[in-house]
């Protein structure tokens, strides 16, 4: 182990590793569980997430059972029914062949949830952005993904979902914001590409193309190549 918070050249390269390597895995799920010790491992990465004013606002409720995984595979089943009324002709086709859950196959789903009054009123640094507390909460489902990976676990997300059904099917109480449903597993491969990316629907833009400096539009670094 290295000391004084540095990383050693291995412990680097994994962690860019499983970022680059993480997918959203909607199929090839193997029947095998998760054992409690990893699950617990991965949730608390998840809970170690940055979050503001320490708010902590997340909550993460755990699915196995095999008639709540079919009353939320319903809820799918409606929903994405009617997000492909949205697209013609040839998109249309493709949308339709998209696999875009496992809700079912995947032995476990983890509902992530955002109780937006955690803290009281006044949460430090929240004043000014009053969604800082459901960024918080992204940043701790990215810290499970990239733990899952790690662990050599696969992890969709399902947005095709009405939450508020979602909301009612889980017994999550109406303040709390329902904020991803996930669908976990050991899987067979992880695919060198995104399913997306690889079905022709959309492409990976550049970093350059994104990345701006000083101000919006000035993609030249004036600084490239100073020390």
């Amino acid at each position: 182990m290295s000391g004084h918070g540095r990383f050693s050249d291995v412990e680097r390269a994994a962690v860019y590793r499983a970022i680059f390597e993480r997918r959203d895995v909607r199929r090839n799920f193997l029947k095998k569980p998760i054992p409690r010790q990893v699950l617990t491992r991965v949730l608390t990465a998840a809970h170690h997430a940055g979050s503001v004013g320490f708010m902590q606002p997340w909550d993460f409720v755990v699915v196995r059972d095999h008639i709540s995984k079919g009353a939320v595979k319903e809820l799918f089943l409606q929903a994405n029914a009617d997000a492909a009324k949205r697209y013609r002709g040839a998109r249309a086709e493709l949308y339709r062949r998209l696999k875009l859950e496992g809700i079912e196959e995947a032995p476990v789903n983890i509902a992530v949830t955002c109780s937006r009054q955690r803290g009281g009123p006044h949460v430090l640094g929240r004043a000014t952005v009053r969604d800082t507390d459901l960024y918080s909460t992204c940043c701790a489902i990215q810290n499970l993904w990239l733990a899952a990976r790690a662990e050599g676990i696969g992890v969709g997300w399902v947005s095709i979902l009405d939450h508020g059904a979602l909301k009612r099917v889980l017994g999550v109480p109406k303040p709390v914001k329902m904020l991803a449903y996930l669908c976990l597993g050991y899987v067979s491969d992880f695919a060198t590409q995104p399913d997306l990316e690889r079905a022709g629907w959309r492409e990976r833009i550049p970093v350059d193309n994104l990345i701006h400096y000083e101000s919006w539009g000035n993609i030249k670094d004036r600084h490239e190549g100073r020390p």
